[in-house]
């Protein structure tokens, strides 16, 4: 058989958002993957397992007869028609493996075999990932940023989603960058994290965007961390104060962790409620030490005390209760502790309308 097409034009797989079949075995996959990237193995974990110690014990030869062995007849069948239909679902699909090597290759052939061409990326997850590890660390070569910070609920994100040449990392970390900041689904693996920033620095850049926004994050947002060299560049911007009234902080604070906290943990789970409750007593918990024994109890007591109120009378009002005292007690110090140690860089303070006025003007 000829060799069949394989492609590393990685630059247009970020722009198209190229859908991506990873036929790595699932325990690679959730370790981490490309955006628009589905898991169709040509392996399943064990059989990979199996492979890699035919292959550390009797060589290349006797593991490809065993992969061979174990992925056949029906296996093989069903394997082959999961990448069928997802191809049938995006016909503009490629096809990866860790170096673009045997299991691609495989998989790409025996696709041909039934009339199904796709292309394969040249060498594979390995070089992919090189490519966009190596735009994230070329990126602030290309671009000036600046960062939109202000105390908790100010309402930044807000803010951010109309700004064209901005880059939401709380929304690419699935977190709302703080102790309570937990969402009902799990936060991407740090490699997913990476990837799906790279992608978005590579679609902003493209678009001509010299200048690009991001939300005063630090080094990390949850668990998820900014690569070292972008976080130091990031946190030597200039940096934007929003400015917003306390009420509306609260309005803002409380929509965000109880109206849509509340919601999307009832989407997901049949005791959505009950998991939510526990969810913001464990956050409370983890801050205990910093809010200190009294205060932590005051904070918990109030909590509880909207909670019985909700479940007896079906009122979310008592809520934006400790919402204020956990504002003004606990995240409010601590910002403005961190913002008076970085005020050398602040350019401008100001209003929703304002600072989104200065973005437009400057950046």
């Amino acid at each position: 058989m000829s060799e069949l097409e394989q492609s590393n034009d990685f630059e247009n797989i970020v722009l198209n958002s190229t859908p991506l079949i990873d036929v790595r075995a699932p325990v690679e996959f959730e370790k981490g993957a490309f955006p628009k990237a589905i898991n169709l193995e040509l392996m399943n974990d064990e059989e990979r397992r199996l492979v890699g110690i035919a292959y550390k014990k009797k060589g290349n030869a006797e593991a490809m007869k065993l992969g061979y062995s174990l992925v056949s007849g029906s296996i093989k069948t069903q394997r082959i028609a999961a990448w069928k239909d997802a191809i049938k679902t995006n016909p503009q699909a490629l096809l990866y493996c860790f170096r673009g090597g045997s299991r691609s290759r495989i998989s790409q052939e025996w696709l041909h075999e039934v009339g199904i061409d796709i292309v394969r990326i040249k060498g594979g997850y390995k070089a992919f990932r090189h490519y966009l590890m190596t735009q994230v660390e070329e990126a602030p070569k290309h671009f000036s940023p600046i960062i939109v910070g202000g105390r908790t609920g100010s309402g930044k994100t807000i803010l951010l989603k109309k700004v064209e040449n901005s880059i939401d990392l709380e929304e690419l970390a699935n977190h709302r960058g703080s102790s309570f900041g937990r969402k009902v689904t799990p936060q991407p693996a740090q490699i997913d994290f990476e990837n799906a920033l790279a992608y978005e620095l590579i679609k902003k850049l493209h678009k001509g965007f010299d200048k690009l926004v991001f939300e005063d994050e630090g080094k990390a947002v949850g668990k998820a961390y900014l690569p070292p060299s972008l976080a130091k560049y990031l946190q030597e911007a200039p940096l934007c104060i929003l400015e917003t009234p306390t009420q509306e902080r609260i309005e803002i604070t409380f929509n965000e962790y109880v109206l849509d906290s509340q919601l999307a943990y009832e989407n997901h789970y049949d005791n959505g409620f009950e998991l939510w409750c526990s969810d913001m007593q464990k956050s409370m918990w983890r801050i205990r030490k910093r809010l200190g024994g009294k205060r932590y109890k005051i904070l918990e007591t109030l909590l509880l005390d909207a909670i019985d109120t909700q479940i007896t009378s079906n009122d979310l009002q008592a809520h934006k209760i400790w919402i204020e005292y956990l504002l003004s007690e606990y995240y409010d110090p601590m910002y403005d502790y961190q913002i008076q140690k970085n005020k050398h860089r602040i350019v401008m303070r100001g209003s929703h309308e304002e600072i989104l006025e200065y973005l437009n003007m400057k950046y």
